[in-house]
């Protein structure tokens, strides 16, 4: 896709109304950190802060409600794709067959960079063959899941979010640069893969923007509901510009996928 004005004027008269073809997945997987998870930060007058995950204001529960699909927050506050790999996946269950989806959306990146200051990486970090070899980066970790969660659900669509830009500054937004080229790389690296780029296609999360959609330093109710919106209109736009690459989505996970017709591309 190339950048034009798309979510940029006239925001909300150009979004979905009803999670648009997000939809043709009845089963969805989100993978990600607090803004994955409807938290809500509350500031008190003594300086203090409570966070707290509130998993039906998530923007995965918003697309769940406008789609009827069924969605999974495999996400948690303060979220990594280390942590993610080393140990919460496997505490919460969310390697199980039975979870399987078809349809992944990972939304991680913001504490991998700006909490635990990891380095990003590059696609070369990445051991196609044994993922547990991947370097220890984000790009490593991070292939991590996709890799694991493709011996689980092989033919599954993945989509891969990038951060919006904002007025946190030269370095940040650098990051930000730099953490969406590894994204568009992995989208060429990994079969059903596409990138749902909000670096791109959001509006610039500025003054403006957060009087209207945050609530101290993490979104409120109506941002993760526009948030919903945009991950929702851009993987309808991905789908009407690949709609081959989507003919089989019913037959994921199910025995009559024809493996053989994606072999003759």
């Amino acid at each position: 896709m190339e950048e034009n004005d798309f979510l940029k004027t006239e925001v909300m008269d150009k979004l979905e109304s009803d999670g648009g073809l997000i939809g043709i997945f009845r089963t969805i997987a989100c993978i990600g950190d607090s803004l994955s998870s409807g938290e809500i930060e509350q500031l008190y007058s003594d300086g203090k802060r409570s966070y707290h995950d509130l998993y039906e204001y998530s923007w995965g529960q918003y697309i769940a409600r406008f789609s009827g699909s069924k969605v999974y927050n495999f996400s948690r506050g303060g979220m990594t794709a280390k942590w993610y790999i080393d140990t919460y996946a496997d505490e919460n269950g969310f390697w199980d067959k039975d979870k399987a989806c078809q349809a992944y959306i990972i939304a991680l990146g913001v504490n991998d960079m700006f909490g635990a200051n990891m380095e990003i990486g590059s696609v070369d970090d990445v051991n196609f063959d044994d993922y547990t070899k991947n370097k220890p980066t984000i790009a490593g970790y991070y292939a991590q899941i996709i890799q694991k969660y493709k011996e689980i659900s092989p033919d599954a669509r993945f989509f891969l979010l990038t951060l919006p830009k904002s007025i946190d500054g030269e370095e940040s937004e650098a990051k930000k640069a730099e953490f969406r080229r590894l994204i568009l790389d992995f989208e060429k690296a990994f079969t059903h893969t596409n990138v749902v780029d909000l670096y791109t296609y959001a509006p610039k999360y500025d003054e403006d923007f957060k009087r209207k959609f945050y609530y101290n330093g993490h979104l409120n109710a109506s941002g993760y509901y526009l948030t919903a919106k945009f991950v929702s209109s851009l993987i309808t736009r991905i789908v009407l510009e690949k709609p081959e690459e989507f003919y089989q989505v019913p037959l994921i996970n199910k025995k009559p996928y024809n493996h053989e017709i994606e072999k003759k591309k």
